[in-house]
């Protein structure tokens, strides 16, 4: 809105330096301080006003049966989410070109999700419920959206140059063309949209799951998040440049800039949270922010047709995930053989796996970041390398 606004004052008067805001960079900067100052501003309050009504964590009973003691985390404030939620959707409101389908794509996205988030968050800390939302609604949610989503970047005009293509890791001159595999498998021309919807339903469900999973210790989420989040914003702003899309071998994709304005709202919006969610954490983000903050690395993803670096880029998140299908699928292996479960990690996700066997959640923490550091720098790498 004040982007619109300073675009009108601008043309209307002329006042020197207003003309700056034409650039995304100075927008995605702008929206970086804005949501800084939101996360700063509405922070305390709304932590002050969840531990007033008591709506804490609830800490998971296996923990202490595997030597973990988490004790010290019950009754934390969680749902904190909404903090981080809230200073993205305002700072991208304020500075973001609405009038760009990317931008309210990725708006709903984080909204929809947050509000699936919220709803489970609600059931288990009012009313206490600690199953929460019911697994089916949650999944529904996740499949509506990548359905929503999918169905636009196929069908909306705007997309129909790139609808059913995308980029392949490391190969410079090669597309996946989904209309290509749709003709291959169902025998039929332009039937690439059966393929695709598909897609982004999965990656769409996956990633939300990922970031949800991997929100189990403090800061971890959050700080991750902000890591790959920086990566998705060196990839939109290279993908909505012309001359850096050209020289990189990217697929150019007019518009797709205007993300850049939302990614830097997120990466500060999580950066601020640590502020609060940094260990001891004085607040958790809850369902509210990691199914809202994986939908939207999800769907920037696949807006940017980079979906296939998710696996590197997002690596920590995958590892997690994949913890926890080797643990279970294991178990119930195991059980249905011997008729006793056993398990190949100590506690599933992986950072718990780490903490049973002794070691603090600071270091656990502080050694995942270094880890996505070093996938993102080695996701972005990979451009250079085509």
């Amino acid at each position: 809105m004040l982007y619109f606004l300073l675009q009108w004052l601008e043309t209307a008067f002329s006042p020197p330096g207003f003309q700056v805001v034409e650039f995304i960079t100075v927008r995605a900067a702008l929206a970086a301080i804005s949501a800084f100052l939101i996360v700063m501003m509405i922070g305390p309050r709304v932590i002050q006003w969840l531990a007033r009504k008591q709506l804490g964590e609830q800490v998971r009973t296996e923990l202490a049966s595997n030597g973990v003691d988490h004790s010290h985390k019950r009754g934390t404030p969680t749902m904190g989410g909404v903090i981080i939620v809230s200073a993205i959707v305002i700072s991208t409101f304020l500075w973001g070109d609405l009038r760009e389908v990317y931008v309210w794509l990725i708006l709903i996205t984080t909204m929809w999700m947050a509000g699936f988030g919220f709803a489970d968050d609600y059931i288990k800390t009012i009313k206490k419920n600690k199953d929460g939302l019911d697994a089916r609604m949650k999944l529904a949610g996740q499949v509506g959206l990548g359905l929503l989503i999918g169905l636009v970047l196929y069908f909306h005009p705007q997309f129909e140059q790139t609808r059913s293509v995308t980029e392949l890791p490391l190969l410079r001159e090669w597309l996946l063309d989904y209309n290509v595999l749709g003709n291959l498998l169902f025998a039929g021309a332009d039937l690439g949209w059966l393929l695709f919807i598909p897609t982004s339903i999965f990656i769409v469900t996956a990633t939300s799951n990922a970031v949800n999973l991997t929100d189990g210790l403090d800061g971890l989420a959050s700080g991750t998040t902000a890591i790959v989040a920086i990566g998705l914003f060196v990839l939109a702003y290279i993908s909505g440049h012309l001359g850096f899309s050209s020289y990189l071998g990217v697929m150019y994709l007019e518009g797709a800039g205007e993300l850049t304005v939302f990614i830097a709202s997120l990466v500060v919006a999580c950066l601020g949270f640590l502020w609060f969610n940094s260990y001891p954490a004085s607040v958790f983000m809850g369902d509210t922010g990691s199914l809202s903050l994986g939908a939207a690395i999800a769907v920037v993803a696949l807006m940017i047709k980079k979906e296939f670096l998710l696996p590197l880029l997002c690596a920590i998140f995958f590892i997690e995930t994949l913890s926890v299908i080797i643990q279970t699928s294991y178990f119930r292996y195991t059980r249905l053989k011997t008729g006793e479960g056993k398990r190949i990690f100590k506690m599933a996700p992986l950072h718990h796996h780490y903490e049973a066997g002794g070691m603090h959640e600071v270091k656990i923490v502080s050694r995942f970041w270094l880890i996505t550091v070093i996938t993102m720098l080695t996701t972005l790498l990979s451009l250079r390398i085509r």
